[in-house]
């Protein structure tokens, strides 16, 4: 989507805007010819509003491409993510309230399993719980120190963290460590285009931080070592208010988002406890503003896990409490993810995401919300940076091009 023509056509309006994210929606069936984890799920309420919506399944960065949750999102926000690369080390800074400088390379932090032979038995420590990530991020913050670099290491949730690298003269172009596959020897640093002074420089720092917290580490168990991914430094992101001329606000629970939000100038609300206390506070927040940007996170969970239940569980939780979304009459509401995570993968996928959109101006297809309906839907297959021009379109926001 072309940003300088929402900026020309885009006009301040009184009507409101949804955009309810169910992290990693898109799923595939276990088994040839069963059913998604979405198709399976008992969803009532869904299945009512795509009888009034416009279906599709939107593409995040290209076909074949599976894409992380930085890129999915800057899709989903109207952002090339080609062209507005943003670390996933930045976001999670961002999203603990990281005063992030021009000087500072950021990089996420997974604790993860170590074998004894070198491997990766599991690169997310068997999911250790947020107070055992602090506890670990406490005893790195305490004994961590490498020369002429100041480090800062902040706890995210779970087994994430975040490691900020303070420094003249650093860089962003830098290899993840994560191997992606259990069995596999966690990867050295290296830089991504070449060796020049700065990207050695910043491997070699990167690279000797994870030695030193090995060592910390050693006897810790299920997280006895790191897994640095996503290294970045602050990019410039035009601002929702610049771009769209809306007053956005963000309701999320894991401080990435939190940070993806940040970037494109949202302002963050304090989320209550679990889907149904994000839901209370999009109700406390209604009146304050006209963009809604709502995270569902568990979907993503269940799928990385393999758990086709426990997502499809998620999915017809959301399902109940749609009603009190529904009731606050929004102008536009639509439903969809950043990417797929079929449980059958337990990765994210480049699979098309299902999409619905629900306005007073929309040509319905379907009487029901799931991937086969949403391939057969009036939208057709499109590129995700295309939701935030549908939903300024059928807001209203957006005026005439041309004469």
């Amino acid at each position: 989507m072309d940003l300088d023509l929402m900026r020309e056509l885009s006009v301040k309006t009184d009507s409101k805007i949804i955009l309810l994210i169910l992290d990693g929606l898109g799923g595939l069936p276990m088994e040839r010819g069963g059913n998604t984890e979405l198709e399976a799920a008992e969803t009532p309420n869904l299945d009512r509003m795509a009888a009034e919506s416009d279906l599709g399944m939107s593409r995040p960065v290209a076909a074949g491409v599976s894409p992380g949750s930085g890129p999915g999102h800057l899709g989903l926000f109207g952002y090339d993510p080609l062209e507005f690369a943003v670390g996933r080390g930045v976001l999670s800074a961002l999203g603990v309230g990281f005063e992030f400088g021009e000087n500072d390379l950021a990089a996420r932090i997974n604790f993860a399993t170590l074998d004894e032979d070198g491997k990766i038995s599991d690169r997310r420590a068997g999911r250790i719980p947020s107070e055992k990530g602090e506890e670990l991020v406490s005893l790195l913050d305490e004994k961590v120190s490498l020369d002429g670099t100041e480090v800062f290491i902040m706890h995210e949730k779970e087994y994430r963290a975040v490691v900020v690298f303070r420094a003249e003269g650093l860089s962003g172009d830098l290899s993840d460590t994560d191997p992606q596959r259990v069995g596999l020897e966690p990867l050295p640093v290296s830089p991504v285009d070449g060796s020049n002074g700065t990207e050695k420089r910043s491997a070699d720092l990167a690279n000797e931080f994870i030695k030193k917290a090995n060592e910390i580490l050693a006897d810790e168990h299920p997280a006895n070592t790191v897994l640095l991914r996503g290294f970045g430094m602050h990019p410039a992101l035009p601002s929702f208010d610049e771009a769209y001329k809306l007053n956005a606000a963000a309701i999320a629970g894991y401080p990435m988002y939190k940070g993806l939000a940040r970037l494109a100038g949202m302002e963050l609300k304090k989320e209550g406890a679990g889907i149904s206390g994000e839901i209370e506070t999009l109700k406390a927040s209604w009146e304050d503003h006209d963009f809604f940007f709502v995270h569902i996170k568990p979907t993503d969970a269940a799928g990385e896990d393999g758990d086709f239940e426990r997502k499809r569980e998620v999915i017809e939780e959301v399902d109940a409490l749609l009603p009190e979304i529904l009731s606050l009459g929004p102008d536009v509401l639509a439903i969809t993810g950043d990417h797929g995570t079929p449980a059958k993968m337990k990765s994210h996928s480049w699979h098309g995401v299902p999409f619905m959109l629900r306005s007073e101006y929309t040509l319905p297809t379907g009487n029901s919300f799931g991937e086969r309906a949403c391939i057969a839907g009036s939208l057709g297959t499109f590129p995700a940076e295309e939701i935030m021009g549908l939903l300024m379109g059928h807001a209203m926001k957006l005026n005439r091009y041309g004469a």
